[in-house]
């Protein structure tokens, strides 16, 4: 799920910072000031942008008994939807202030014994400017709403099930809705919000803080501590691992990144360097393979090998090997089963908004940067660019949104009117570009990893994603010092696992039932 016009930064190779980046054409953004605030009664007396103090306060903390049935197994937990606040020092001379209130939910689950002896977890998705909604209902929360899956409709009955994936048998659940995501808000100025929450480094600090104070405030600090992130959440997570163990004190028993945005530099130039398409090939070629009834894990790591082989040689080849394009325009016409015209144009090196466009171009159709075997109908098949939004991007808001909204305010009875953005353009369109984000965060798992011999870290794909493709997550990992990775004794503490699907691969059963049993076996590790 990503938004155009918003950061331009791409996942390795795509095209994408999940759930906030695509490229597509969106609507005009939000407005920018919170769409529940009253009109103030005088402007600050230094600025036009003034201070939302005159936002309606939210409920007090609200908890409900519900259970849920897993394997046959019927699990009593307390749902919670509550409030950290946020402090900051906006004056150098003055003590801090709360500036934000994050939201978020918690499961805990009843007759747990010793909270000592219970995990938590804590996940965050992405964007920026996407709420949590998605892991939580779609992917590892007690609870599930089906959504971006081919035939979904955003009129769909948004009616909550029990989720069979969720992580409550072996973990407590927080989701962590960001600034300016879910029902989280600024209390500050638009400036002031910008410079606090809406930039890389401060996004990071206040959300460690977030996981601080709500250990704190649980009594949960001697649990055993997970992070989980998706997207840009993936990013988040090896800053926000190694922030708290280096900074707060605070040590992270395990990270998983799903489908993350973890390092761009790894893209590098695509007229010399092979990257980016070495990038986005595997996943298009999976698709096909989808299609055909083909998608195998032999058949893939057929194509990886190519990739990593015989294409990157012949891409670096250039003009010096006359025979070397020819025969990437033939292997990659067999690979992805696209149009040899359309091959033959693009030199064997498809481009990822070119390929959605094509792949289903004669069906009238175009397919999703998070699973192009999602599609939806081109409304404007003959315009020279995509001026359509994501097909995903598209169907997801309002189930989600409708699901959410109303399990908190009427199941929980944390009651309010304010506005709940499940993806919030704002957020995206006034985000901090910096080089610190350009960057990526293989910087901090690699300190957060060396520090730690004991930190497990599960890199988690849909082979169909072409906004974060997972060739740059295996092709990462496999460049981290062996010495790193092996101290204390098991090389595979830090691993990619793949599964068929696209961006949100938890959304197909089998997808999410493998990956649920991978992840169970990292906490069991410890």
């Amino acid at each position: 799920m990503s938004l155009s016009r918003l950061l331009p930064v791409r996942c390795a190779a795509a095209l994408a910072l999940s759930f906030l980046l695509t490229p597509v054409v969106l609507p005009p953004a939000l407005a920018q000031e919170h769409p529940d605030a009253p009109a103030k009664s005088a402007p600050a007396p230094d600025a036009k942008d003034a201070k939302t103090d005159a936002l309606p306060p939210l409920p007090a903390d609200a908890s409900v008994a519900q259970t849920v049935t897993v394997g046959g197994r019927t699990l009593h937990y307390t749902a919670t939807v509550g409030i950290i606040p946020v402090y900051s020092r906006l004056d150098p001379a003055k003590p801090e202030t709360k500036t934000g209130e994050v939201v978020v939910t918690s499961y805990l689950l009843d007759g747990a014994g010793d909270r000592m002896d219970r995990p938590v977890t804590f996940a965050m998705n992405g964007g920026p400017g996407a709420s949590s909604v998605y892991l939580n209902l779609g992917a590892i929360g007690p609870k599930h709403i089906q959504f971006a899956e081919q035939g979904d409709s955003p009129s769909d009955p948004a009616r909550l099930t029990d989720n069979p994936g969720t992580w409550l048998p072996f973990s407590d659940m927080v989701f962590i809705d960001p600034i300016g995501t879910g029902f989280s808000r600024s209390l500050v100025s638009a400036a002031d919000t910008r410079k606090l929450f809406y930039s890389t480094t401060p996004d990071i600090e206040y959300l460690s803080r977030v996981i601080y104070d709500w250990l704190v405030k649980n009594g949960r600090l001697q649990s055993r501590k997970y992070l989980i992130g998706e997207s840009y959440g993936g990013y988040r997570g090896p800053r926000v691992t190694h922030y708290l163990q280096a900074q707060l004190g605070v040590a992270m028993n395990g990270v998983v990144l799903v489908s993350p945005y973890l390092n761009p530099w790894i893209e590098g130039n695509g007229e010399i360097s092979p990257l980016p398409w070495m990038m986005s090939l595997p996943s298009i070629a999976a698709a096909h393979l989808e299609r055909e009834h083909q998608l195998t894990p032999e058949h893939m790591a057929d194509v990886i090998a190519y990739t990593r082989g015989e294409y990157a040689t012949d891409l670096m080849a250039g003009r010096s090997n006359p025979e070397a394009t020819p025969r990437i325009i033939r292997k990659v016409t067999d690979m992805t089963g696209l149009d040899p015209a359309f091959v033959k144009h693009s030199g064997g090196r498809i481009e990822i908004g070119a390929y959605l466009r094509e792949v289903h171009r004669e069906k009238g159709e175009i397919g999703s940067v998070y699973d192009s075997n999602v599609t939806s109908p081109d409304p404007f098949p003959f315009s020279p660019d995509q001026d359509s939004n994501d097909p995903i991007l598209e169907s997801i808001i309002a189930p989600t949104t409708t699901a959410m909204v109303d399990w908190v305010t009427r199941v929980v009875g944390w009651k309010t009117t304010a506005r709940y953005n499940a993806l919030s353009y704002d957020v995206g369109e006034n985000w901090d570009r910096d080089r610190v984000l350009e960057r990526g965060s293989t910087h901090d798992l690699r300190e957060a990893v060396a520090a730690d011999p004991k930190l497990r870290v599960l890199i988690a794909h849909g082979w169909d994603d072409l906004s974060c493709p997972f060739m740059g997550s295996v092709l990462t990992v496999d460049e981290l010092p062996a010495a790193m990775v092996e101290a204390g004794g098991d090389p595979t503490r830090v691993a990619v696992h793949e599964y068929p699907g696209g961006h949100m691969f938890y959304t197909r059963h089998d997808s999410q039932a493998a990956f649920g049993k991978d992840v169970e076996a990292m906490f069991a590790a410890h």
